[in-house]
């Protein structure tokens, strides 16, 4: 078993604590190196006697040069990084083979709390999962461990120990008939496994959460045992092992030449006793004894893990937990702080009061700062000027650096530490208001341009005109907007393009009993325009979706086409929420295929000269050929045309005389 001593180092007193544990003798360095040390003693008063009283003076000669060249040469060998190395490699790998080492407690806790019933069979399912796991963690421990494997050598000797019965002792024997090669310790695991399932189908196991909670713990435990079996087949390498005891053992070897006493030497005392020989040896082999000591810390040594100890203490834990303790606590009585809420302090006895703790202070407890000091210092601060001139610095949004009036107020200069070089307002030329001012400016210099180029006047509500040239942009509207509020040169407000994105199916569903009034198209574009006539002009290429040459009365505009009062948000409260949504999208839909008909009907009006004025279209698809012969016609039943519908216009000439039809659509 591990030799502990903590209990002996638990206070500091006087020379150390550590000096009374030298008088040990299990576990400690003297037991590891007395019989490598007194080999060691015993070879260097052979060489020192040969030295002495056998060889002549020639031999001594050579003898010497010998010890000289040892000496010198011991240095060349680098013991203490080698060494150091691998002792930290191999402390490292025992502790985590330690705390590897898997304890069925929490399983048990599980166990214990969710596989309800305090009948036989619940018993029987508590007592035969545990004992199937202290099973797994005992057969795990006999392929790793000397001292379990002479305890258990046969899958009787479980028999006899009541881990395992003779039924499962058959199903694990014929397993190793059919698969030799591998062992079998995780079987038990598997047959605790079904064991929840099965309390989970009858009802002993509440929900499925515990279930998973329990399969969970076995899976961990199941890794530990597999990783303390890696530890066990991989080893730290054995070309690192072989070449720090080579290391160790020529190192002393060649010491044991080099330290000799010879004629002439500076320290003949050395001749009787090598002292700090003796001690260099003691250091270093025990160094290497450690090392051998901790590499398998599951065998015989002193310091050793005591895993005959687990393997009792599991089983006896086990079944208290999930047996003896099973749903039972003790009686719920009131605490004796019950009327206090908690105890200011709990009460020392006589010899505990020396030592009555006292609340841990911070580090930063003791440091004071004076009042001058801890006055508060405002940095500058960096302030939007919405009242100045954004047309002199050509951007969207100002900044202005002042000095805080906590600086005015004590006098302190308003003159920075970057000099006169920088501008009282700092604009931001790569800002996103930038970006956003540079693409509208560019729609509107393109509308501007087509202003220019076409003189087409459309009629607003109000009576108004706009005035264009040429051809008319295929996304401008027959009405006008709202007039804005006015801006100065060269600015655009970034709150007035920034159109917000709105999540349809939510503001349907949030706004659902809202009785505020939404604002409409019609309220925004006001009333649609009256029907012009505009010149038709020749050698012009349709557009893909062209369908009239005018645009349409307005006693030929359907009701959904003059009046737009469709709103984000508004629904009614006789359909649910789905079907308000599928109505309002198929509206949506159905308007913007409209309005799109419409607009490149309205383009299609302005290539003046494309078809003359008596002009029919041939309607042409794979159901129904038809025949429209007016524009208007068209254009009133643009909503029931089917999508796979061709459309070709031709002149009206006299029978006989040959058509020439050109495919619009």
């Amino acid at each position: 078993m591990t030799v502990t001593y903590t209990g002996e180092v638990a206070t500091c007193r006087g020379l150390g604590c550590f000096l009374k544990l030298l008088r040990r003798w299990r576990g400690s360095i003297y037991k590891l190196v007395w019989i490598d040390l007194f080999l060691f003693l015993f070879a260097y008063y052979c060489l020192s006697a040969l030295y002495q009283f056998i060889l002549d003076e020639e031999s001594q000669k050579i003898f010497r040069e010998v010890v000289n060249y040892c000496n010198d040469s011991s240095d060349l060998i680098p013991l203490s990084f080698v060494l150091g190395f691998y002792v930290s490699i191999v402390m490292t790998r025992w502790w985590n083979q330690y705390t590897t080492i898997p304890w069925p407690d929490t399983i048990a806790v599980f166990v214990s709390a969710t596989i309800h019933g305090q009948d036989e069979r619940g018993r029987v399912m508590r007592r035969t999962i545990m004992r199937y796991v202290c099973l797994c963690i005992t057969m795990m421990f006999t392929m790793i461990s000397p001292r379990v494997k002479k305890r258990f050598p046969t899958l009787d000797h479980f028999v006899e120990a009541g881990l395992l019965q003779i039924n499962e002792k058959e199903i694990i024997e014929e397993l190793n008939v059919k698969f030799p090669k591998y062992s079998k310790h995780w079987m038990p695991i598997v047959w605790a496994s079904s064991i929840i399932t099965r309390a989970r189908k009858e009802g002993r196991i509440r929900d499925d959460f515990a279930v998973k909670t329990i399969i969970d713990e076995l899976n961990k435990l199941r890794g530990q045992c597999g990783l303390l079996l890696s530890y066990d087949t991989i080893s730290v390498p054995l070309v690192y092992t072989q070449v720090v005891t080579l290391a160790v053992y020529s190192y002393f070897v060649t010491t044991l030449m080099g330290h000799q006493w010879i004629e002439g030497g500076p320290y003949k005392f050395e001749l009787y006793f090598p002292v700090f020989t003796t001690l260099q040896f003691f250091f270093y082999m025990g160094w290497l004894k450690v090392a051998e000591s901790l590499i398998n810390p599951f065998g015989d040594d002193d310091d050793d893990f005591e895993v005959n100890w687990m393997v009792d203490r599991n089983l006896q834990v086990s079944y208290l937990i999930v047996d003896e303790m099973h749903h039972n606590h003790p009686e719920l009585v009131r605490d004796q702080y019950w009327d206090e809420v908690f105890p200011q302090e709990l009460p020392y006895t006589l010899a505990s009061e020396p030592f009555r703790g006292h609340a841990p202070l911070p580090s930063t407890a003791n440091i004071a700062v004076m009042p001058q000091a801890a006055e508060i210092v405002i940095p500058p601060g960096v302030k939007v000027d919405d009242m100045q001139s954004i047309n002199d610095m050509n951007s969207a949004i100002m900044f202005t650096a002042r000095p805080s009036s906590a600086y005015l107020k004590r006098g302190i200069s308003q003159t920075s530490n970057t000099g006169t070089s920088v501008p009282d307002s700092i604009s931001r030329v790569s800002s996103v208001t930038n970006v956003l001012k540079k693409l509208f400016t560019r729609e509107d210099s393109r509308d501007s341009r087509i202003d220019k180029e076409s003189p087409i006047e459309l009629s607003s509500p109000a009576g108004g005109l706009f005035q264009s040239h040429g051809k008319m942009a295929s996304g401008a509207s027959a009405v006008s907007l709202p007039s804005q509020t006015k801006t100065q040169p060269n600015t655009m407000r970034i709150t007035d393009q920034v159109i917000e994105e709105v999540d349809e199916q939510l503001t349907i569903t949030s706004q659902k009993n809202a009785n505020e009034s939404r604002p409409t198209v019609m309220n925004i574009f006001g009333q649609p325009s009256e029907p012009i006539s505009v010149p038709q002009s020749k050698n012009r290429n349709m557009s893909n979706r062209g369908f009239s040459h005018s645009a349409p009365s307005e006693s030929q505009v359907s009701p959904n086409d003059a009046l737009d009062n469709i709103s984000i948000g508004s629904v009614t409260d006789d359909d649910s929420d789905s079907d308000e949504f599928a109505k309002l999208k198929a509206k949506r839909q159905k308007e913007m295929r409209s309005r799109l008909i419409l607009n490149l009907a309205r383009s299609q009006s302005s290539n003046v000269g494309d078809y003359p004025s008596e002009t029919e279209f041939l309607l042409s698809n794979k159901r129904s050929p038809g025949v429209i012969t007016s524009i208007e016609q068209l254009q009133s039943g643009r909503d029931d045309i089917p999508d796979d519908t061709d459309i070709f216009g031709y002149e009206k000439t006299s029978p006989g005389e040959p058509q020439n039809p050109k495919k619009i659509v």
